[in-house]
């Protein structure tokens, strides 16, 4: 594949981001799927040599250091971030307990801050040729 990407996909174990890993392999990208759990990921995903399942908990700075790194060691770089991984809490905000909306910030806020901040000096960006994207 000439303009083969790789990319990084938060919540994979699950609902959408299972979706977007499986049309990024089926394009014939290169996939690091991530998740809480990773045999949960690899389980749904199945096995690919373009797929690889790391654990990352969003929450968890330290786990998406790891991934990066992993993602590097194994494909070379980052190309695209899906920052999929969220927490849901039905409810009036108000009838959250503080723990609960800490968690929901935790997890499709701030977890997708630190996971970007993490991946941003990683991502492909060649200003000669144009190529890559930060946005």
């Amino acid at each position: 594949m000439r303009n083969k990407k790789v990319w990084l996909v938060t919540g994979a174990g699950r609902g959408m981001g299972v979706d977007f890993a499986k049309a990024a392999l089926a394009a014939g990208h290169s996939v690091v799927a991530s998740g809480r759990d990773p045999g949960r990921v690899s389980a749904v995903l199945g096995q690919s040599n373009d797929l690889l399942a790391v654990t990352l908990d969003v929450t968890r700075r330290a786990d998406a250091e790891a991934a990066v790194r992993a993602a590097i060691e194994r494909f070379g770089r980052i190309d695209v971030l899906v920052n999929n991984a969220a927490s849901f809490y039905a409810g009036y905000f108000e009838e959250l307990t503080p723990a609960q909306m800490e968690q929901q910030l935790a997890t499709s806020l701030i977890g997708p801050i630190d996971a970007f901040r993490d991946l941003s000096s990683s991502l492909a960006f060649d200003e000669a040729s144009g190529t890559g994207n930060r946005s």
